[in-house]
C-alpha cells in the first residue's frame, strides 16, 4: 500500500493543499469560483426519491460545504436539464417510455452507461419533477441539453402533471406515492430538420423554439443555454 501511494501519489504531492483555505484566498482576491455538480436533485439524500438516492447531498446549496468553504455564498446557479427525461438505476420514473418509443429515444440520445454500457431508462420531459429540481437547486437559469436528439419527431410529448387516484398533481409528491402516479401529457408539434449546426436562436425552426418556450413557461425559469450537439461549441445562447 505504501509503495503504491509513493508511486502514484508523489506526482500529485505539490497539488495537495488545504482546499478551503485555497478557495477562501481566491475569493478574497476577487477570483471567480465555479462549482460543478454531478447528480440531480432527485438523487439528493434529503430531498431526493429516497431510498433511490446517493449517500450525500447533491443540491447546489451544499457545493460550498463539500468544497470546504461553507462560509461562501452562491451568486448564480445554472440548472442543467436534458430536453427529455432519463434515469440510471431503479426507483420511480413516472414518465418512463417502454418498448419501441423507449428504444428510439435511447438510441438517438446514446443513453447507455459510460462505464457499464447499461441501457438508461428514458421518457419525455417531466415538468413536475423539473420544477421541483429547479426549486431544490435554487436555479437562476437553465441550460437545456440534447435538444438535437428530439429532431425527427412529428409530435413530442411533455408531462405537465401527474394523476393520482383521480386527482391532478402539479407539485412533486412524496416518494411513497410516486409509483401510483400516472403522467398527464400535452402534445406539441415536433421538427423534422437537423438542428445540430444551429448556433443562434434565429437558426432554430419555429417548432424547436416553441418547445423551448413551452418548457420555460411551464418550469417558470429562464432557459439561457440550449445545446444542440456534443461538441464544445454546439450550443445556443438564448
Amino acid at each position: 500500500m505504501i509503495a503504491y501511494f509513493e508511486e502514484y501519489g508523489t506526482p500529485l504531492k505539490e497539488y495537495i493543499a488545504d482546499t478551503g483555505l485555497y478557495l477562501n484566498e481566491a475569493n478574497k482576491a476577487g477570483k471567480k469560483i465555479m462549482f460543478e455538480a454531478q447528480l440531480g436533485a432527485l438523487r439528493d439524500i434529503d430531498f431526493g426519491i429516497y431510498p433511490y438516492t446517493s449517500s450525500s447531498n447533491t443540491i447546489a446549496a451544499y457545493a460550498p460545504i463539500g468544497a470546504g468553504v461553507p462560509n461562501l455564498k452562491l451568486d448564480n446557479v445554472i440548472g442543467i436539464m436534458k430536453a427529455y427525461s432519463s434515469c440510471v438505476g431503479e426507483g420511480p420514473f413516472t414518465t418512463e417510455y417502454f418498448g419501441e418509443k423507449a428504444e428510439k429515444l435511447r438510441e438517438a440520445g446514446g443513453e447507455y452507461g459510460a462505464a457499464t454500457g447499461r441501457p438508461r431508462r428514458v421518457g419525455p420531459f417531466d415538468v413536475v419533477a423539473s420544477k421541483y429540481g429547479i426549486r431544490c437547486q435554487g436555479a437562476d437559469e437553465i441550460a437545456l441539453t440534447k435538444l438535437d436528439i428530439l429532431s425527427g419527431h412529428e409530435e413530442l410529448e411533455i408531462c405537465t402533471a401527474y394523476e393520482l387516484n383521480g386527482k391532478k398533481l402539479t407539485e412533486f409528491p412524496f416518494t411513497d406515492v410516486l409509483d401510483e402516479c400516472k403522467p398527464v401529457f400535452e402534445k406539441i408539434k415536433g421538427w423534422n430538420c437537423d438542428i445540430s449546426k444551429c448556433r443562434k436562436k434565429e437558426d432554430l425552426p419555429k417548432e424547436a423554439l416553441d418547445y423551448i418556450h413551452f418548457i420555460e413557461r411551464a418550469c417558470e425559469c429562464k432557459i439561457r443555454y440550449v445545446s444542440v450537439g456534443a461538441e464544445r461549441d454546439a450550443y445556443i445562447e438564448m
